[in-house]
C-alpha cells in the first residue's frame, strides 16, 4: 500500500456499487468540484477523471 504524506490538488471519493458509482471530487472540504452518479463501467469513470488525473488520489468505500 502506497502513503502519501504531501497535498494533492483533488481528492475523490467512490462509493462502488454493482451496478452504480457514486463519485465525489473535492479540492478541500469546503470546495466540492465534482458529484456525480455514473453506471459502473470503466470508460465512464475515466472520462470523468480525466481533467484531474495529474495529481488526484481516489479512495473506494465498498464491501463484500
Amino acid at each position: 500500500m502506497r502513503f502519501y504524506n504531501n497535498q494533492h490538488n483533488y481528492y475523490c471519493g467512490i462509493d462502488l456499487h454493482a451496478r452504480l458509482l457514486y463519485v465525489y471530487i473535492l479540492v478541500s472540504l469546503d470546495s466540492k468540484v465534482l458529484h456525480k452518479k455514473i453506471d459502473a463501467d470503466h470508460d465512464a469513470l475515466l472520462e470523468l477523471i480525466t481533467p484531474y488525473q495529474d495529481n488526484i488520489v481516489i479512495g473506494v468505500e465498498y464491501m463484500y
